[in-house]
């Protein structure tokens, strides 16, 4: 099989890993982009096809179809943030990230969504951002999902997500199907690991190779420290080198200089620089209003195999339980089916020792729902602060307060009536004290008197946002709606830390719709002609 990535190497790629360094450097561009996920690799490549000189950053390595083997061992430590580990300050959620180039997008499992109206609805009445509609962005989200592939999936679904489907239908619970951004599709069900066969149309295999076609400089193995500036304009972006275990810095120092910076290095990463390099912010909203759609889980043991591990991971979902109250009302969640694979499942499972042994034996048996928790529009779902330890890394605290609790234990009771539903021998909520369930009615009795606490209830998440909001003025939000930072004029964000809500719903597609209005503008502006098309 053709690997893409190593062709483009071979035929003269400007790709530097900083980690081989022998000395520091300056280096002058157009525009300097941090981060190579959603947000940086559409802002590349459309900058790039602007005629603009374009250096992308990326802290993570660059890998391909060669090295993705399909193993949870290779990939965790390879293609994510603390391999597959970073967690909240308190430890009490863990949270699924990319850290390699194309970011999140190479290791995500293709849901494509578009941002809900609702969610635009509440973002004018409460942030002022009236440019964006359902309707402003429907051309913005249709070329992106042209570009990508983004369509319905026609395979029939895997066994895991047709028993969301058999319990839905018996409750009378409608489902949906889910557009996945794929193309030629093998239906193995390993994208968290790297797609094997160029199936997924991430951006690392899109826009950044395009990007690169045209003369644009990759960075990978290079850590952002921090933006100089001064006079209300950023002068230069010091990054320090790593070493090859991408860990820890290697001495050698790059200094990278341009036009117009472009910060998209994640709702974690993004804040976390910004606040770093101390830019302006009177208003201390930096870092603050993160949102993760918290995630709790539901194990089911079916009679029949499930091999959750093979096919498609996600085809299905439900958006019955978000349409239940006004959005600012109880937390609405959204449920779907996550692939199951050895590793990550008895890393989540709750339990030690012989009873964790006993459910890992009946793996081929499991099926499993998760619930994403829409949080950011009740009053007391504030959402989480990004803030900067002693050696000035990023830290996520994230209070589970009362409103999170309440809509945790209403999705783990739906989803385990939906489970029994669907002949379900047995359901457990991903709990420490919660033992097996037989029966729906014995779910029901458990659940209700769980004790949801952190550490006791395991929450998890893959989608991180906000920390740089969008509003229409400076004192509701860090940046205005086209991304650019209310008080350094050469300075946007581009990625989901733009958001100042959660979605609810899987954000890769809204990142790819903004992102490219922005960058689009942005273009214009660099420029000095009209927007550009598409490329």
């Amino acid at each position: 099989m053709q690997d893409p990535i190593r062709a483009g190497l071979a035929a003269g790629w400007k790709h530097i890993d900083a980690s081989t360094l022998g000395k520091g450097q300056t280096v002058e561009a157009d525009v300097v982009i941090v981060g190579s996920g959603a947000g940086g690799g559409v802002t590349a490549d459309i900058l790039s096809d602007a005629g603009l000189r374009v250096i992308l950053v990326e802290e993570g390595p660059l890998r391909s179809s060669t090295d993705f083997r399909m193993r949870e061992s290779d990939a965790y430590p390879e293609l994510y943030q603390d391999s597959a580990a970073r967690k909240t300050t308190d430890k009490a959620i863990n949270i699924l990230q990319g850290r390699c180039v194309g970011g999140s997008t190479t290791v995500n499992w293709t849901s494509s969504f578009r941002t809900p109206p609702e969610v635009f609805a509440f973002w004018q009445r409460h942030f002022g951002l009236r440019q964006l509609s359902v309707e402003s962005m429907s051309s913005w989200f249709a070329v992106m999902e042209h570009k990508l592939w983004v369509r319905p999936w026609e395979t029939p679904p895997n066994q895991n997500n047709k028993v969301l489907a058999a319990g839905a239908e018996k409750l009378g619970i409608p489902i949906g199907a889910i557009k996945r951004n794929v193309k030629g599709c093998w239906n193995l069900g390993y994208c968290g690991m790297g797609c094997p066969t160029n199936a997924k149309q991430s951006m690392l295999l899109t826009t950044i190779p395009a990007a690169l076609n045209r003369g644009a400089t990759l960075y990978t193995r290079l850590r952002a420290e921090r933006l100089r500036f001064s006079g209300g304009r950023i002068s230069a972006l010091d990054c320090q080198a790593l070493r090859p275990d991408g860990i820890h810095p290697s001495g050698k120092r790059v200094q990278l200089r341009a036009r117009h910076f472009v910060v998209a290095a994640g709702a974690i990463g993004s804040p976390a620089l910004l606040l770093r390099s101390g830019v302006p912010d009177p208003h201390r909203l930096l870092g603050t209003r993160t949102f993760l759609h918290p995630v709790v889980i539901s194990s089911a043991l079916m009679p029949e195999r499930v091999d959750a591990y093979a096919g498609a991971p996600q085809t299905l979902y439900s958006d019955f339980f978000l349409q239940q109250a006004a959005i600012d009302g109880p937390l609405g969640f959204k449920l779907e089916t996550p692939p199951l694979h050895p590793v990550l499942y008895a890393t989540t499972l709750q339990g030690f020792g012989a009873a964790h042994v006993a459910l890992m034996r009946e793996f081929t048996r499991v099926n499993v729902i998760l619930a994403l928790l829409r949080d950011g529009f009740h009053p007391d779902s504030q959402g989480g602060q990004v803030r900067l330890g002693g050696d000035g890394l990023p830290l996520l605290d994230y209070p589970l307060g009362e409103v999170i609790w309440e809509a945790a234990r209403r999705a783990l009771l739906a989803m385990a009536e939906i489970q029994f539903a669907a002949g379900a021998r047995a359901v457990t909520p991903v709990h420490e004290t919660a033992p097996l369930y037989s029966s729906w009615a014995q779910a029901k009795k458990g659940i209700a008197e769980l004790p949801l606490k952190p550490l006791l209830c395991r929450i998890v998440s893959a989608h991180v946002m906000g920390g740089c909001g969008m509003a229409d003025t400076p004192q509701r939000g860090v940046v205005d709606h086209r991304g650019r930072h209310f008080w350094l004029g050469n300075l946007s964000v581009h990625d989901g830390s733009l958001f100042p809500t959660s979605l609810g719903a899987n954000p890769q597609l809204s990142i790819y719709g903004l992102v490219a209005r922005n960058a689009a503008l942005l273009a214009a502006e660099l420029s000095g002609r009209p927007p550009p098309l598409i490329p």
